[in-house]
């Protein structure tokens, strides 16, 4: 038996809430393991820069039922795992393009990222071409493909994670932090009260941290 591969097109999709005119803001979220995109936007939705900035949320594209019948998705699995790494950064690649398509006076976008999704805000950070002005994670880990670049080039980043999260644990924090200072990266990290969950005093650390990008 031998495993071949074949490229296919797969429609994906995404959610926008505009901001202003005029606005410069953009921020690209990626939801975590088992979520959707609408409950992401609700959260990115929370951030005190929300009502000044366009937001964009979007879906993983490998979906599947909850037992209780619910959609919901996840970025990939270990399966074939180096495929669908560079499936999902050009299509996170595409999906900026689209947007900026739409909405030209947009600046260089935030990347936001929670669980699963912050590996994926990584490597759209890194990897998908378009120069980014941020990259926000919280409760996940940078992934391999990210951390061992020679190579590797990121925006300022916040690392956040709640003290009782027994899966992005400090090691995996501090690891991260570590290996991001060593490529001379600027990187803050905060842990707040909390588990693997959205942690209300993220949101005003994340509005001090957005204020201060330079988004142009």
């Amino acid at each position: 038996m031998s495993v071949r591969h074949v490229q296919t097109a797969v429609r994906g999709r995404y959610l926008i809430e505009p901001g202003p005119e005029g606005t410069g803001r953009l921020v690209v979220g990626f939801h975590g393991y088992g979520e959707r995109a609408e409950t992401h936007l609700e959260r990115l939705k929370r951030l005190p820069v929300a009502g000044s900035s366009t937001l964009v949320s979007v879906q993983s594209l490998h979906l599947f039922y909850t037992k209780a019948g619910e959609v919901v998705g996840s970025w990939m699995t270990k399966l074939d795992r180096e495929h669908a790494i560079a499936d999902n950064v050009a299509y996170v690649a595409a999906v900026v393009a689209d947007v900026k398509r739409a909405h030209p006076a947009l600046g260089r976008p935030v990347y936001a990222g929670f669980s699963q999704g912050a590996a994926m805000a990584y490597r759209a950070a890194a990897h998908a071409g378009h120069p980014c002005a941020g990259l926000l994670v919280l409760g996940g880990d940078m992934p391999p493909d990210v951390a061992d670049d020679p190579a590797l080039s990121l925006p300022p980043v916040l690392a956040a994670r709640g003290a009782r999260d027994d899966w992005f644990t400090d090691a995996k924090l501090q690891r991260d932090v570590e290996r991001l200072r060593e490529c001379s990266v600027s990187v803050r990290s905060v842990v707040f009260e909390g588990g693997h969950e959205w942690p209300d005093p993220l949101f005003a650390a994340a509005s001090e941290y957005l204020d201060a990008l330079e988004v142009a």
